[in-house]
């Protein structure tokens, strides 16, 4: 999660960088390397445990847990629109602006607290 919350506030700042300056390219490959070496692996392991946990705990037909699942499928899907926003930057493509990558930094956030809820209260 840490990650996924400071990926984007480094597409905020980078923003700002001129293409193909020196702090642009030191964006790009901090922002490669917290996609590639942290954010990839977590996403993997988490998924991995996650079902683990499910199966273990005979939860697949509870209705928090579908709830939950679909939280985490937005949330995967989050993922991949961070990796597709890493490589436009990479490329220098990038066409929208800081508040946007501001407003984005939130989804993870709301997901995650979601998620978080549903496990603790398992409400329905």
């Amino acid at each position: 999660m840490a990650g996924m919350l400071y990926l984007p506030r480094l597409m905020v700042y980078h923003c700002d960088a001129p293409a193909g300056s020196p702090q642009s390219e030191t964006f790009k490959v901090m922002e490669r390397r917290l996609l590639k070496a942290i954010i990839n692996p977590a996403m993997g392991v988490t998924w991995l445990a996650g079902l683990w946990l499910v199966y273990e705990g005979g939860w697949w037909t509870a209705p928090w847990f579908h709830a939950k699942f679909v939280l985490v499928l937005a949330m995967s899907a989050f993922h991949g629109q961070l990796s597709r926003w890493v490589r436009e930057f990479a490329e220098d493509r990038n066409a929208r602006p800081a508040r946007f990558y501001r407003i984005a930094n939130e989804v993870p956030t709301v997901l995650m607290i979601g998620i978080v809820l549903l496990v603790v209260l398992k409400p329905f």
